[in-house]
């Protein structure tokens, strides 16, 4: 399972090379948000590998590491390098409840602040874009979900979202948590207002049919083609 695209000229020879490229979704932020930042899903490090995800923390310039599980190994590296570790873990399978969306969105909001006000600096050099990293067990159940939540709140119809996610790492996301995602609603003020200034080049309605039969196919995995759908 390639989980970053390696004929992507963002991607250099060396990420591409890296043990644990395989390993790593980079997702960006939809275009009508106007948001330089990203995000990146990966599985849980252990302390025994965790430096080498350092080398894609550093090429992608994370400045934030989200746990949704328990902790499997030690934040101290991770600060070290002035990378923030946030504790969001939440029930294996499941959804998050509305105080760790709180504070999801809180570190969102944050760092695409900060991103907009140093966006010259990622213009000139598209690297030093700020990502925020997720993980899970495996980096397909909760993970994904906090970032799906992100992508709706930027201006993504919520089953756009899931298929772009899914796009970008397959297996992602399990049928409740799929349902979960297909009614949340934005929250987010600033966000919303980006959203509606935009609404022209989005086509923010679908009728119940379209949303209920697009649910089944991204559930299913879509066609005959088996798949593992995400449990963690």
């Amino acid at each position: 399972m390639n989980m970053i695209n390696t004929t992507d000229g963002r991607y250099s020879s060396r990420a591409r090379s890296s043990p644990l490229s395989r390993a790593f979704s980079v997702i960006e932020t939809p275009a009508i948000s106007l948001s330089p930042l990203r995000f990146l899903l990966l599985d849980c490090p252990t302390d025994s590998t965790l430096h080498l995800y350092m080398d894609e923390f550093r090429r992608l310039n994370v400045t934030d590491v989200v746990r949704c599980c328990q902790a499997t190994y030690n934040s101290n590296r991770l600060a070290e390098e002035g990378i923030n570790v946030l504790d969001l873990p939440f029930r294996d399978g499941g959804v998050p409840p509305p105080a760790v969306i709180g504070q999801w969105l809180k570190l969102v909001e944050t760092r695409d602040r900060e991103a907009r006000m140093n966006a010259s600096t990622s213009q000139d050099d598209p690297d030093m874009r700020p990502t925020i990293a997720v993980h899970c067990v495996a980096g397909l159940g909760r993970a994904p979900v906090l970032v799906a939540i992100a992508l709706i709140e930027m201006g993504m119809q919520p089953l756009d979202a899931v298929e772009y996610v899914r796009r970008k790492r397959r297996g992602a996301f399990n049928k409740p948590q799929i349902a979960f995602l297909d009614t949340y609603k934005r929250s987010t003020k600033s966000v919303k207002s980006r959203s509606l200034s935009n609404s022209s080049s989005v086509n923010s309605t679908s009728s119940l049919k379209f949303s209920l039969g697009k649910m089944f196919r991204i559930g299913s995995g879509g066609g005959n083609k088996k798949e593992v759908v995400a449990s963690d």
